[in-house]
Formats: structure tokens, C-alpha cells, sequence
């Protein structure tokens, strides 16, 4: 295993010192470089003061060491990996490759930040010992919160270097990998794209509110509720121009995307005009603090704002068959972009897996295209996909791409589902085993070697009496029967805390005593758990909202 020491990052912009932040987070020493010594400091300093922050701690800044690229880029020769983050410009790309490839060690690997260049574009001029070290690590922002670091390696590319830095990524960093061909875009950003344009332009065509799109194409389909328009508004709108034509100009000419790559005047307008999103004077949303702070939406017909106005969806859970304006929306876009995720599949990635896992983590989905395709149910996809003279990719043809814990393969047939080297489901488990102890608020599991795992089941993970008692009981069981315990689920929110309806219904009574009984019980048990006999991990995913 080639040990990762020290990182250079060449390029010190927002992901270029979200990157070197990062590292330093995990306690390895980065050098940042940019055009000027002065330039990279003051990224530096920027660190300290972004929201969120990029840094674990103040601390974590002293490793960072900053120079400027004509003078200290010989310092790379330290450097065990030299990731790239500058400008999207293939030949500028290149041309500082050349430099690289004179100063750094050998053996050291270098790696480039793009998000759409393909890998052979970029290599197309380096020797044969660079592009065997030479690989891309697209992370995305920010770096520090975003699992998701797609991987793109040449038909040269040492491998083992390439196992090196995934597990560098994975232990240090915490980045879920996923391998992409070395196609434009990889896989996120080539359908987060699409959908991202699909549903503006679609928007604009049928007259749907920049409000009624986030609310079609947000909980309904398991997307986060800033939906399209409030994505656009935080990446920043003058990024969608500048990332899209990039895969346009790389794409063949009959693939789908060019259906989707239309200009719109107003777009261009709000850029023209600073109207940029979040970083800007607004975007399609804005804050109107002269109106004491109010949230406004923009009519995508005239340009005007307006109070954001809710939108209520009588049947989320049916909007693609409901025929109504905003069900021909969902329909316009979801199944367009379903179907463009169907036809990635051997083109971007090899497997199902990777193209779900990439839109979960880079796009912060609930559910991956294939197992969207799979609640919607392949033959409507199919029908609706002919319906509108859309292509129809023959994977659709299958019934399904997930059932209990397995995967359609490329070959056909179903496998199960792969999970990473050291990691354990607790989904695996439910489905092969029958819970150790449980009641209606928890439950207590076997995954092996002597380890139990505790899981709240109850409503945002809250505490009451019956997950006190299982609570109790289950330190018993370890104590006796194990070696050790873990607190997790895969619920949304760790824990909310102690459910505070608990608590109210004697309280409203007057029954003081019984709310006497309660809080003894959830000390005794919590004072149980402190001293347990046995080792006890939390292993904390999602939020963690309240005390208790």
C-alpha cells in the first residue's frame, strides 16, 4: 500500500481549497498552490470564515502550507498526490501537466478535479509514466459534506495506485467511490444535468411556477426540497450555462441532452444582471429584506417577484398518472429523465449500482433512477417513454432492477447487492435475520462476531418508555449473551430526542407523579447505558436534533 503523506492541490478556487481543507481535516498535510503566493494565502484565510465551514477546526489550517505555481512548484516533488483543480480548459489543463510532470516524484499520483472533461482529452499529450499515475477524482461541493468522489481511470492507469487512493479517500476522507468510464459528465453530473435542464426549460414551456416545479420535483420523487430551481439557485445559475455547453460539445450529436440544451433569454438576462443565485442579487428566489426578510419567488414569464406561495399536491405519491398540469410536468420531465438514466447504463457505468449510487450521493436523492424506475414499475416507464417518441432502452424491458437485497446484473440475471470492502447493512441483516429482541419502539440485531445493534423505529428516532425498556433489556442481552453494541438505523435523523408527547399527556393531566415515573425511567436507563458493561458505540448518521 503507497502511503499518502502529503497532498498538493494546484488550484486554489472554491473546490480547489475545499479539497486542501478537507485533507487537512484528516490530519495530513496539504500544500495549496495558485497563481500567486498572495492568492493561495488568501484562499487560506477564506477557509476560516465560509459558511458551511470548511474546516473541523481552526487548527486544521496549519497544515495547510500555500504557495504560488511559478514559484514553489518544485515543493510538489514531497508530495505523494497532486490533484488538479484549475479552470475547465482542457489545454490550459495540459499545459500545466507538463510542469507537474517535471517535478513530482516518482511514482506520486496526479489527479484532476474536472467534472466533464473526459480523461483522454486530458492525457492526450503526456508520457507513458504519467498517464499510468495520472487518474481523475472528480470530488463535489462541498467537499467536506458531499460522500459522493466519482473515479475515472485510463486504459494505462497503474491500478494499484488506483486502489491506494480510493482507500485513501474512503478511511481518511470518508468518500464513497464510484468508478465511472471516462465518459463526459461521468455519471452525476451527466444526468443531474439533464434533469437539472429538462425541468427548467420544461418549466418555462408549459407555463409551470418556478414554486410548483420544487414541489413536483422534490418529495414526491424522494428530492431534496430545494427541488430544481432552488439547486440552481445554490450551484449557481451562470454555472449551468458554462456546464452545459461543455457536455454539449463533447456529446455525439444524436444523444438526448442536445433535446434538452435549450437557451432561455431570461436566464441569460438574470445572469447578465448579477441575478445568480444565492451568491448573487438573487435567483428564482430571492430574500426581500426590505419586506422584513421575505421569501420571494420570480415569474418565469415576466421576471417579477412574488411571495413564495405554497403549493399543495393533492396525491404525491400519484402525480405521474394523474392528469392535471402539474402531473403532465412530472410526467415531462421524470420520465424523460428515467429514461436517459436507463441509457447511461453501459455507456457511463457498468452496473445499476453505480449510477443510483452517484445520484444519491452527488444529487442528495432519496432514491437513484433505478429504483425510481422500479416504484413508478418498468412497463409504465416503457409505455410512456414510447408514448412520447422517446427512446426506449432495452434494460427497460426487464421487470424489476432490485428485489430483496438483490441487483439485476449486466448479464441479466440478479446478484446481490454489492456493498463496499469492511462495510455491513444493516438492511442485509433485517432481511436475513429475525430481530433478537423487539418491541413497537426498537429493535435489537445480530450482525456477527458477538456485536448486537440497537435501532430506534419510532418517528424521527425518539425516545419513550418502550424504547427506555428495550434499551434496558438489550445491555442485558449484550452483557450475557455478547461482546458489544452499536446504536444505529437507517432512518433520516438519528435522533430527535425524547419524544416529547410522552411526556405531555400526564403533564396536561396533572399527573405528576407519573411524569416523576417517566423521567426516573429514562435517567435510570441512560445512567444504564453510561455504565454498561460492555463497549457501546453510537454510530450517528443523519441529524441529530435534540437532547434528552
Amino acid at each position: 500500500m503507497r502511503a499518502i503523506r502529503k497532498v498538493a492541490v494546484i488550484g486554489a478556487g472554491v473546490m480547489g481549497a475545499g479539497i486542501a481543507a478537507h485533507i487537512a481535516n484528516a490530519g495530513v498535510p496539504v500544500l495549496l498552490l495558485d497563481v500567486s503566493r498572495d492568492a493561495a494565502a488568501a484562499a487560506r484565510q477564506r477557509l476560516m470564515t465560509i459558511e458551511p465551514p470548511a474546516l473541523m477546526d481552526e487548527g486544521a489550517a496549519r497544515l495547510i502550507e500555500t504557495g504560488g505555481i511559478d514559484e514553489d512548484m518544485a515543493r510538489i516533488a514531497a508530495c505523494d498526490w497532486i490533484i488538479e483543480a484549475i479552470v475547465e480548459k482542457p489545454e490550459v489543463k495540459r499545459a500545466l501537466y507538463s510542469r507537474i510532470a517535471h517535478h513530482r516524484a516518482v511514482g506520486a499520483a496526479v489527479s484532476s478535479n474536472t467534472s466533464t472533461i473526459p480523461l483522454a482529452d486530458l492525457t492526450r499529450d503526456a508520457g507513458a509514466g504519467f498517464r499510468r499515475s495520472f487518474l481523475i477524482t472528480h470530488f463535489f461541493n462541498p467537499p467536506r459534506y458531499m460522500r459522493l468522489l466519482e473515479i475515472v481511470t485510463g486504459p494505462e492507469t497503474d491500478r494499484d495506485l488506483v486502489k491506494d487512493i480510493s482507500r485513501f479517500a474512503d478511511h481518511h476522507l470518508g468518500k464513497s467511490i464510484v468508478v465511472c468510464k471516462d465518459r463526459p459528465g461521468f455519471i452525476a453530473n451527466r444526468l443531474g444535468c439533464f434533469w437539472m435542464q429538462a425541468a427548467i426549460a420544461t418549466a418555462f414551456a408549459q407555463g409551470v411556477t418556478v414554486e410548483e416545479a420544487d414541489a413536483v420535483l422534490g418529495k414526491p420523487f424522494g428530492i431534496p426540497k430545494t427541488g430544481v430551481f432552488g439547486l440552481a439557485d445554490l450551484v449557481g445559475i451562470d454555472l449551468l450555462p458554462h456546464v452545459n455547453s461543455s457536455l454539449a460539445a463533447a456529446l455525439e450529436a444524436d444523444d438526448l441532452f442536445h433535446s434538452v440544451n435549450v437557451r432561455l433569454p431570461m436566464v441569460d438576462a438574470m445572469i447578465a444582471e448579477g441575478y445568480t443565485g444565492r451568491k448573487g442579487k438573487g435567483g428564482f428566489y430571492r430574500i426581500n429584506r426590505a419586506e422584513g426578510k421575505r421569501k420571494e419567488a420570480m415569474d418565469l414569464a415576466t421576471g417579477a417577484y412574488h411571495p413564495v406561495k405554497p403549493v399543495a399536491l393533492a396525491n404525491p405519491a400519484g402525480l405521474m398518472a394523474e392528469d392535471s398540469r402539474l402531473g403532465r410536468y412530472a410526467r415531462a420531465v421524470m420520465v424523460k429523465t428515467l429514461g436517459y438514466a436507463a441509457g447511461l447504463l453501459g455507456d457511463a457505468a457498468d452496473n445499476v449500482q453505480s449510477i443510483d449510487e452517484a445520484m444519491r450521493l452527488g444529487y442528495n436523492w432519496t432514491y437513484g433512477p433505478f429504483e425510481l424506475i422500479d416504484r413508478v414499475g418498468t412497463a409504465t416507464v416503457r409505455q410512456l417513454l414510447a408514448g412520447e417518441g422517446l427512446p426506449v432502452p432495452a434494460i427497460l424491458k426487464a421487470p424489476e432492477f432490485y428485489r430483496a437485497g438483490l441487483v439485476l446484473a449486466p448479464s441479466g440475471g440478479y446478484v446481490p447487492v454489492a456493498r463496499p470492502e469492511g462495510v455491513l447493512a444493516l438492511a442485509d441483516v433485517k432481511r436475513t435475520t429475525a430481530a433478537l429482541l423487539k418491541n413497537a419502539s426498537a429493535s435489537l440485531w445480530d450482525v456477527g462476531d458477538g456485536v448486537s445493534c440497537f435501532e430506534l423505529t419510532t418517528k424521527m428516532n425518539t425516545l419513550d418508555a418502550a424504547a427506555f425498556d428495550l434499551l434496558t433489556r438489550s445491555l442485558d442481552h449484550v452483557a450475557t449473551h455478547g461482546r458489544a453494541m452499536v446504536i444505529y438505523s437507517d432512518a433520516a435523523n438519528f435522533s430527535a430526542g425524547v419524544d416529547l408527547n410522552w411526556m405531555m399527556v400526564p403533564a396536561k393531566a396533572g399527573d405528576w407523579t407519573a411524569v416523576e415515573d417517566l423521567v426516573r425511567l429514562g435517567q435510570v436507563s441512560l445512567k444504564r447505558l453510561k455504565y454498561a458493561g460492555v463497549p457501546v458505540v453510537a454510530a450517528v448518521a443523519g441529524l441529530a436534533l435534540g437532547g434528552g
